[in-house]
């Protein structure tokens, strides 16, 4: 009881509080209650992206063997294993202004099953407090705030774009940073937001979590929580890391290029002699390039190097992990050919940077005599790796069949036509027509990537019900339904965006749609990943990202008016625009 005579529930309530929350909710229902205004399209776009993981909560067992008795109260596992806390006991230590020594936190996940049978846990956080220890103050300050109770979200793919961009969905709403930090005995990291008092679940604590080490994304996210005490030594530390991304850019760019994601298991360890083996590399600097991608999270470590043994590279084995399956060639969402035309042709001209920045002129063009799409054309290999580098980021556009725009295309009584302008290797037209098989497609592109288009539509059975068109953007077919421009008008200034909505309002019937996917920058210029493209697209193109007022007048310039927008994964939009009345 406190002093005002309110009594808080024992631990063993609160636990089993928790345990029925999680079996009773899911991620899409759970979102909207955290996170009010989240709905529609956005939530759509979110929820496949994370899983409602656990609800977390701190408890205060006097002794291991009470610890164990709430378990079985609970209907938990008693023998649940535990392992030491890095987060929540560097938060108590700093709330409490206790020494860290103090406080030895553990952290145990006893499984609980969602509604439907999703296998889930309740994160429990215990720290020992025995009878009449000078820790009983702490523990009654902590039941009664509950500061640690929270909602955890894991992402499903440890990818470090996908996990700025459900930060940036998750502030949109009204999530605010709260802390974070990484689990070197778990090799996770935690991303903590305070979520909006009108929330309607009763937990105002969220948990971001990812596996592999994310600290670039959690400095961006400690730098925004206010509550975040400075260190000294950080500031040298994040320029220290800043500095050595280009580092990171080619050691994930040399892993895809000597095959290693393809030769390893995510499940087994492989030794790194062997694995030097199966690629033709030299052990020895295998093991250096495979240590620093272990910091990356792309691989694992699970061997042990003595430092009594002069060949330690013999005794290591790495694995697979998520994050780094998404670079075998075989994946059906592989980033490989990003990874390739990253530190390729677009690395070199990021040298030049300065050049663009001094003249005006794209860098890229400084170093290669001429602009990249020219350069691509001439050299077929080229080509095709930047076709394959775009179709591998339009994962990010899962959402965009379900638009409102496609869908009712879909729903009419007779067959509409979905006209993709600049389409890449049909990557994009194919998620359309695969969700949507009444609706017709035509892709045009230059003659090359017409092909590989034909190859990947026929590939995905929507071949029969799509027709080709080799051309430019003077070329747009008359008589669609629905025109779509993905990731096209940034590639260019406003003259030449003009240009090419004019010949998209020409060829455009009264009734058509246009559909614009591109990301936007925000207003108030807040940290976007529009932002980082935004100089990308004008060191290498000479094009640029927009605000959405910027495009809203590049359309009424071309006599077409913007309708709405509506939020994408990863900070991206789209457009919708008609004809002007």
């Amino acid at each position: 009881m406190l002093p005002d005579g309110t009594t808080l529930p024992d631990d063993t309530a609160r636990l089993r509080a928790a345990v029925a929350f999680v079996r009773e909710h899911d991620t899409a229902t759970l979102l909207p209650l955290l996170l009010p205004g989240l709905r529609g399209a956005e939530l759509e776009s979110l929820a496949p992206h994370c899983r409602f993981a656990h609800a977390g909560l701190l408890l205060f067992p006097t002794d291991p063997q009470d610890l164990r008795r709430q378990l079985a109260d609970c209907g938990l596992a008693v023998d649940t294993p535990s392992q030491p806390s890095v987060v929540v006991r560097e938060r108590l230590a700093r709330r409490h202004r206790r020494d860290l020594a103090e406080l030895d936190v553990r952290i145990l996940r006893p499984r609980v099953e969602g509604p439907a049978g999703e296998r889930r846990a309740v994160e429990v956080f215990a720290l020992t407090v025995p009878a009449h220890s000078d820790l009983g103050a702490l523990a009654a300050h902590e039941r009664a705030r509950g500061h640690e109770a929270h909602l955890a979200l894991e992402l499903e793919h440890p990818d470090p774009l996908v996990l700025r961009g459900l930060c940036a969905v998750l502030a949109r709403h009204g999530a605010r940073p709260d802390g974070g930090g990484y689990n070197p005995h778990e090799d996770g990291t935690v991303l903590y937001f305070t979520t909006p008092a009108a929330g309607a679940c009763g937990y105002r604590r969220l948990e971001l979590y990812t596996p592999g080490d994310h600290r670039d994304a959690l400095d961006d996210h400690l730098r925004a929580d206010p509550q975040e005490r400075p260190d000294p030594a950080r500031p040298a530390e994040t320029l220290l890391r800043l500095l050595t991304g280009a580092w990171t850019t080619q050691a994930l760019a040399a892993f895809a290029r000597l095959g290693l994601p393809d030769a390893m298991d995510p499940h087994t360890a492989t030794s790194t002699r062997e694995l030097a083996r199966r690629t033709t590399t030299r052990p020895e600097n295998l093991g250096t390039l495979l240590r620093y991608l272990t910091m990356l999270g792309v691989v694992a470590e699970n061997g042990r190097r003595t430092e009594d043994t002069e060949n330690t590279e013999a005794e290591e084995s790495f694995r697979l992990t998520r994050l780094g399956a998404l670079l075998r060639a075989d994946s059906p969402d592989t980033m490989r050919p990003l990874a390739l035309m990253y530190a390729g042709p677009f690395y070199r001209s990021f040298a030049a940077l300065d050049h663009t920045v001094r003249t005006g002129q794209p860098a890229f063009d400084h170093l290669f005599g001429e602009n990249h799409f020219d350069h691509f054309a001439r050299d077929p290999e080229l080509a095709d790796l930047f076709d394959r580098s775009m179709a591998a980021s339009s994962r990010m556009f899962e959402p965009l069949p379900a638009h409102p725009v496609i869908a009712a295309a879909a729903r009419a009584s007779t067959p509409r036509t979905v006209v993709d302008v600049a389409g890449g290797n049909g990557e994009l037209l194919g998620r359309i027509l695969t969700a949507h098989p009444g609706l017709r497609g035509t892709l045009l592109e230059r003659p090359h990537a017409v092909e590989a288009a034909r190859r990947v539509l026929d590939s995905a059975g929507c071949g029969a019900r799509c027709d080709y068109r080799s051309g430019d953007f003077a070329d747009v077919p008359h008589g669609g339904d629905v025109y779509v421009l993905s990731r096209i008008l940034h590639d260019w200034d406003d003259d030449r965006c003009r240009e090419i909505l004019r010949h998209c309002a020409r060829a455009m019937p009264a009734h058509a749609d246009l559909l614009i996917v591109e990301r936007l920058l925000p207003a108030d210029g807040s940290p976007s990943l529009a932002t980082a493209w935004d100089l990308h697209m004008m060191c290498n193109v000479g094009g640029r990202e927009r605000r959405a007022g910027h495009y809203a007048r590049l359309l009424a310039d071309a006599g077409l008016e913007l309708l709405d927008r509506t939020p994408l994964p990863l900070e991206a939009y789209v457009l919708h625009a008609r004809k002007a009345r």
